[in-house]
C-alpha cells in the first residue's frame, strides 16, 4: 500500500530535556513545558507504585525493559511501513515481524496521513508531546496510537491512553486549525491478537485531561513552595 501524506505542521521540532524524572519541551515562545506522558504518568503513579510492590523491583524492571524494547521496535516498523519505505526485516526483532503481520490489515485502514512521530504542543494547555500518527482511519481523521501488550487490556484500564490522545487532538487543532474526529488505540499482542479502541466522546476526555493537568500543576506548585 502507498500511503498519502499531508504536512500541515511544517518542519517545527522542539528542544527537550529531562529533569527530575520529567521530560520538558521548549516551546517557540520560550516556555519550558512538561510532556503529556509526564502528566499521565503522574496521575496514574499509585497504580504503578502498587504494581512494583506486588512483583518486586527486579521483576518490574525486567518487564518494563522488555515491554519498552518490544513497543519501540513495533513503532519503528509501523512508521517505516507508513512512510512507504522498503521493509528490511533484518533490522527488526523476529517477534516484531509476527506482530506486524497481524496488525497490517488494520494499518491498511489508515490513509491521508498528517503526522507520523511528530512533536505537538499547546501553549494554552502548557504541554507538549510526540504523537504516533494523525491520519484518516476508515475515512475519518483520527489520532492513532500504537500499543503493544502481552494481552489485550480491558478498556477500563486505558483511560490514560485516551486522555493522552485527546491532548494530541487538541494540540493539533491549536497548531493547524484542523479538527480531529476520533481517537484510535490500536493494540497488538505477541500472540497475534489485535484490538482497535475507537473513541468519539472527546468532550469526556478533554474534561479528564483538564483534571490530570490541574492535579499535576497543584502537586508541582506545592513542591516548589516547600522548597522555598
Amino acid at each position: 500500500m502507498n500511503f498519502i501524506h499531508h504536512n500541515h505542521l511544517g518542519d517545527i521540532e522542539l528542544t527537550k530535556r529531562e529533569t527530575s524524572g520529567m521530560r520538558l519541551y521548549n516551546l517557540p515562545n520560550g516556555d519550558w513545558v512538561p510532556s503529556i506522558t509526564s502528566v499521565t504518568s503522574f496521575y496514574n503513579r499509585q497504580i504503578f507504585i502498587n504494581w512494583r510492590k506486588k512483583v518486586g523491583d527486579a521483576e518490574a524492571d525486567r518487564i518494563t525493559k522488555r515491554a519498552t524494547t518490544r513497543g519501540t521496535d513495533f513503532h519503528e516498523a509501523a512508521q517505516a511501513y507508513m512512510m512507504n519505505l522498503e521493509m528490511d526485516w533484518s533490522e527488526f526483532m523476529p517477534l516484531t515481524k509476527i506482530m506486524f503481520a497481524h496488525a497490517k490489515p488494520y494499518l491498511d485502514r489508515i490513509d491521508n496521513i498528517h503526522a507520523i512521530e511528530r512533536t505537538l504542543y499547546s501553549e494554552y494547555l502548557g504541554l507538549a508531546g510526540r504523537v504516533d500518527c494523525i491520519g484518516e482511519y476508515e475515512g475519518e481523521l483520527a489520532v492513532i496510537d500504537f500499543k503493544t501488550s502481552d494481552k489485550i487490556k480491558p478498556e477500563k484500564w486505558l483511560e490514560n491512553y485516551f486522555v493522552q490522545e485527546m491532548f494530541y487532538a487538541s494540540a493539533y487543532y491549536e497548531m493547524t486549525g484542523i479538527p480531529v474526529k476520533k481517537l484510535i488505540t490500536l493494540m497488538v499482542t505477541p500472540g497475534g491478537d489485535v484490538k482497535v479502541f475507537d473513541k468519539r466522546n472527546k468532550d469526556e476526555y478533554i474534561k479528564l485531561l483538564v483534571r490530570y493537568i490541574k492535579e499535576f500543576v497543584q502537586h508541582n506548585t506545592q513542591l516548589s513552595t516547600n522548597d522555598k
